[in-house]
């Protein structure tokens, strides 16, 4: 008893440290499920909604979705309900899902490495008009996303976009998403080498594997053999970027843990090489320990980049090789310096003597139309390739020397530009308040104003313009449109209109960019100015003051995001 007494006591003046909540990693915790998202995962892989709906609910209708299918394993399709028409931004915070929801989808088509055919590219079309009142957006991650899908019509898109080898298995959902590729993949004059046999055999033996399909949350890979690093690769989970090793030659430098969203992270390289016969290996273990050791108790919490921030690389790299691949991966360099971006906008010469053109639509809008006249275009000119990038950009491969010329002019008829202002070329939107249902802000109409805005506001001074200039708008704060890697990023949300009430406008991020916005090869946040926010209405006028003190004030060779990083506050309001 005395002993008990001393201890009791010894415990009373002294807090005893409290212990750390499970975190609910598979390999540490165990596999019970910590709340309702990882139960419905466990119930029934999210894959098997797949027969549900070509047998039951395609028949049945609407209101024979289950909730856990309608609002969780639709995902693992390509399929998200849209936002209902007429309900403004104020109320996105205060509805329910149920009562923010339409009857109909939005559906993810999934285009590893942005590699597509004509035949591919007409049968989208042809969906995009027969299912989705001609609706088409190209997304920064190489997909292209239709709307207004009825849940009866599903099955035979399906069949149409498998007929040409297309899917939308694991377009969304806590599942490995689309690979990002260098959309020049094989046909650049300069690239390091092509990546198209590592992002194939990737999706062929992984993509669909039900031993990867139920993850902590969404696993982002972005691949790319080419000097420009033009697959955003610091905001991914995992990324493979183009290296010459002067022993083993070329092959893949290794990055893990990117993300943005509201908590943003930049990826970390482990400082490994990759060979191109390890690189499908050393894919499989990072997302297997992603699985095993992520995140899964808290949902704002269960990306890699969290795993990332409290292991470390020199951690992660242990475990990658010790548990996962059985073998030490050699140490590599560091990629050099991109030496210009990576959109491939415009024309460029490709090995085999033939160009590509990169084209321009306005913030990757376009329509079933465009893409039917493109694909027309295309035969044309007698190609059967073209790429979509992480920029919400086309490119067409394959074009003839000697009708270069013709074709741009071609592509201008249809609202693609080969050759566009700098505003046009760097302004990115997300979906905003017209599909999505968590968006504050319109997205896609403000931008297309503010690019002609601009495009008039700023004609007087179009030769002192910097060659890029990065204006990402985001309907909300999950960042689907980057705004934290911009030279100016624009976060959705509701402002004071000054007389007692609210309007739409924007948090304004200043000075971001990613290594191939940036000659010293560097990928850098944005910084926020206190206060700093701008009503959708007052962009444009905004952004024009701002470029203006711009090209009065800096240094010479200084770029916009450096400048703006640097810059006094009062120098950016």
């Amino acid at each position: 008893m005395v002993a008990d007494t001393r201890e009791s006591a010894h415990g009373s003046n002294e807090k005893k440290p409290r212990s750390k909540r499970p975190n609910a990693q598979w390999k540490i915790d165990g596999t019970a499920p910590m709340n309702h998202n990882e139960e419905f995962k466990l119930d029934d892989n999210g894959l098997n909604v797949r027969e549900r709906i070509e047998n039951s609910y395609a028949a049945e209708g609407f209101d024979a979705i289950s909730d856990d299918d309608l609002h969780g394993r639709f995902r693992w399709w390509g399929l998200y309900t849209q936002r209902r028409p007429g309900i403004d931004g104020g109320r996105t915070a205060t509805l329910e899902t149920r009562e923010l929801e339409d009857r109909y989808f939005m559906m993810r088509i999934r285009i590893d490495g942005g590699q597509l055919t004509r035949q591919q590219l007409s049968t989208i079309a042809g969906i995009s008009e027969e299912f989705g009142r001609g609706t088409a957006d190209l997304s920064d991650r190489q997909n292209i996303q239709l709307h207004w899908i009825e849940i009866e019509s599903v099955p035979e898109i399906w069949r149409r976009l498998e007929s040409v080898g297309l899917s939308t298995t694991e377009a969304c959902g806590d599942v490995s998403r689309v690979i990002l590729g260098s959309p020049v993949a094989g046909v650049s004059d300069d690239e390091i080498l092509d990546p198209t046999p590592v992002i194939d055999e990737i999706r062929e033996r992984f993509i669909g594997d039900t031993e990867l399909s139920n993850l902590p949350r969404k696993f982002k890979t972005a691949i790319s053999g080419h000097p420009s690093q033009d697959v955003v690769h610091e905001i991914n989970d995992i990324s493979l970027i183009g290296v010459v090793h002067p022993e083993l030659g070329p092959g893949f430098d290794l990055w893990v843990g990117g993300g943005l969203s509201t908590n943003p992270k930049l990826a970390l390289r482990l400082g490994a090489f990759v060979s191109v016969d390890q690189a499908a290996d050393v894919w499989h273990g990072v997302i297997r320990i992603f699985r095993d050791y992520g995140y899964r108790r808290l949902r704002n919490r269960a990306r890699l980049k969290f795993l990332m921030s409290d292991w470390g690389p020199e951690k992660f790299r242990e475990v990658l090789e010790t548990e996962y691949l059985g073998y030490a991966l050699a140490d590599g360099p560091e990629p050099p310096a991109p030496s210009h971006t990576g959109d491939h906008v415009g024309v460029h010469r490709q090995k085999d003597g033939n160009y590509y053109v990169g084209l321009s639509p306005v913030v990757g809008r376009v329509n079933g139309g465009t893409l039917t006249a493109l694909a027309e275009l295309m035969e044309r000119y007698g190609t059967e390739r073209l790429r979509t990038t992480p920029y919400q950009k086309l490119v067409v491969l394959d074009i003839a020397p000697e009708r270069t010329e013709e074709f741009v002019a071609d592509a201008r008829a249809l609202g693609l530009e080969a050759t566009p202002s700098v505003f046009r070329r760097d302004t990115m939107a997300c979906t905003g308040l017209e599909f999505c249902k968590l968006a504050i802000v319109d997205t896609k109409d403000t931008a297309t104003r503010v690019i002609a805005e601009l495009e008039e506001r700023l004609a007087d001074v179009r030769e002192q313009l910097p060659e890029q200039l990065s204006l990402y708008i985001n309907g909300c704060p999950n960042s689907c449109a980057r705004i934290q890697t911009a030279d100016i990023g624009l976060k959705g949300q509701l402002i004071p209109d000054g007389d007692g009430g609210q309007t739409s406008g924007f948090q304004v991020h200043l000075g971001g960019g990613l290594a191939n916005h940036h000659n010293d090869g560097t990928g850098e946040l944005g910084r926020t100015v206190r206060g700093l926010k701008v009503a959708s209405d007052d962009v444009a006028p905004y952004v024009d003051r701002l470029v203006r003190r711009y090209i009065d004030n800096h240094a010479e060779g200084e770029s916009f995001a450096r400048w703006a990083k640097n810059a006094a506050e009062e120098d950016l309001t």
